[in-house]
């Protein structure tokens, strides 16, 4: 029994980190990623360096951004322990400057690091799932601070391993593994989540694209849809969809969506400025990605939870003239919402 856990467990595992070869196959046909072990002992010695000031920093636009959010939530301050968060932050950075220091690869690092991630994911939401906002942003802010600092060439060799640890803060995917380990390998909704991991990528560049090919003017907290780093916050934000949608798929119940996904959106994305309707848009177009890309057999697995993420996010429940909530009657309202039993 603990032998077939692990291999399903390594099976999803594996797969997630197989879409990192793919994306590093096709960047090494733009940019050099190899260097010399000097080179990247000096890189990962200067970032250590800088590690504790882009903490410092990443701390202080948190907070900027989510301190007015805590009341509008209900959420308890006491709950948030920023040295706690900075210091689980600091010892994940230490582990990525060490792998690529040793040579680790990016798609090695992502299975290794999973459990560790997958256990500060529940340290810091076990009380309030909101917490996560705080660790992830934090973790989020810092890996950009610290980018900032290295030339151009540099940043391109290290910036993989901090994707790597913003997916797994950002995604439950070592909860994913857990699930997908409890089903029998044939299982439908296994089979469906083995269908979509590898094309959840693809997938979120096309959407993300797509919506800002439609809103051209559009401006969010960090700029226009098609900024760099905006496009790389969708397309993170778009897989996070997917993997919840897997996720709940291997549960068979919409909780993860609804009491994590979903109050997690409602604390972050005003603060953010990511109005409603966008959201609606990025819906609509997974429902229609999933049933083009996707098996029918596949598909009608995620209808449902499709369905649900659709109601969630209705236009009934966040209506346009609201785009940007200014009161909280909704985390704690909508939490047991559930289209799937309507």
């Amino acid at each position: 029994m603990q032998s077939s856990f692990n291999s399903t467990n390594n099976l999803l595992a594996n797969l997630w980190a197989k879409k990192y070869l793919k994306q590093l196959a096709f960047n090494e046909e733009t940019s050099d990623r190899t260097s010399p072990l000097s080179d990247r002992d000096q890189i990962a010695e200067r970032l250590m360096e800088r590690l504790r000031f882009s903490s410092s920093q990443a701390w202080t636009k948190t907070d900027a951004l989510l301190a007015k959010e805590l009341p509008k939530h209900r959420i308890d301050t006491k709950l948030i322990n920023p040295w706690k968060v900075a210091e689980d932050s600091h010892k994940l950075f230490e582990q990525a400057c060490e792998s690529y220091q040793n040579q680790v690869t990016p798609e090695r690092f992502s299975v290794t690091i999973s459990p560790q991630c997958g256990q500060l994911r529940h340290q810091h939401t076990a009380v309030d799932s909101r917490l996560l906002g705080f660790l992830s942003m934090q973790f989020h802010y810092t890996g950009t601070f610290l980018l900032e600092d290295l030339p151009a060439v540099e940043r391109v060799l290290i910036a993989d391993y901090f994707k790597v640890m913003d997916d797994h803060l950002y995604m439950p995917l070592q909860r994913l593994y857990d699930a997908a380990a409890q089903l029998p390998y044939e299982a439908p909704e296994l089979v469906a989540t083995r269908e979509l991991l590898p094309l959840s990528t693809h997938i979120a560049e096309f959407i993300a694209a797509q919506v800002a090919e439609n809103n051209p003017a559009y401006r969010c907290h960090s700029g226009k849809l098609n900024a760099p780093n905006v496009k790389i916050s969708s397309i993170r934000d778009i897989e996070m969809f997917q993997i919840y949608l897997c996720l709940c798929v291997l549960e068979n119940n919409i909780a993860a969506i609804q009491q994590e996904l979903f109050p997690l959106c409602v604390m972050l994305y005003p603060p953010l400025k990511v109005r409603w309707s966008l959201v609606r848009q990025l819906v609509t177009a997974l429902t229609y990605e999933l049933q083009t890309r996707l098996t029918p057999e596949s598909f009608s697995v995620f209808l449902p939870y499709l369905h649900s993420l659709q109601g969630l996010f209705s236009e009934e429940v966040f209506p346009e003239k609201d785009s940007v909530l200014t009161a909280q009657p909704t985390t704690r309202s909508f939490a047991n919402y559930s289209p799937l039993a309507s």
